[in-house]
Order: structure tokens, then sequence, then C-alpha cells
């Protein structure tokens, strides 16, 4: 599984790329057939406390998973990404499981 962070409008610190690394690992555990996860993590120039966006793309085979959220902080946005991709995988492993 291939792991791509990208921080757009700021540069991340080691911290935060090894908080999203470690979350990003746990999904093999969930889904073996993950090709590629890409995370996006955007600092929207916004005078509001939730300026901090994370998406987070999923390539499985046959599909792609997605997810975005916006928060006070890029970990908390980073988890909300993940517990709505944790949903969508159950879903497609339902769906592969019914053909």
């Amino acid at each position: 599984m291939n792991i791509k962070i990208h921080s757009i409008h700021f540069t991340a610190d080691q911290k935060l790329l090894d908080f999203v690394e470690n979350k990003m690992s746990k999904f093999n555990q969930l889904y073996d057939n993950i090709v590629a996860i890409e995370v996006f993590l955007r600092l929207i120039n916004d005078q509001s406390a939730n300026n901090k966006v994370a998406e987070i793309k999923i390539d499985i085979p046959g599909n792609d998973l997605f997810a975005s959220r916006k928060s006070k902080s890029f970990e908390e946005a980073t988890d909300q990404c993940i517990d709505a991709l944790k949903v969508q995988i159950i879903r497609h492993k339902e769906k592969i499981r019914g053909k």
C-alpha cells in the first residue's frame, strides 16, 4: 500500500505527518486490497476557527473511496475522515460479498 501525504498552503511538521501515516497504515487491517491512499491537508484562508481541511482518497480495485472534513485541527479532521471511510469500506465489502 502506497501512502502519499500532500500539505497545501502550509508546510506540515513531522509530528503531523507521522500521525497521519500511522492512522492510514491501520486501514490494511480493515481491507486487504488497498492499492494507494492519498491524503490532502489543506489550510483555508478563512477567519473562522474551522479552517483546516483533511481529504482522503483510497484507491481500491474497481472503486475509489473519498472523504473530506473541515475542523479546527488537522488531527480532528483526519479522524472524522477515517470514521467516514470505515463506513464506506464496510459497505463496499458487503457489496462484494453479496455478488
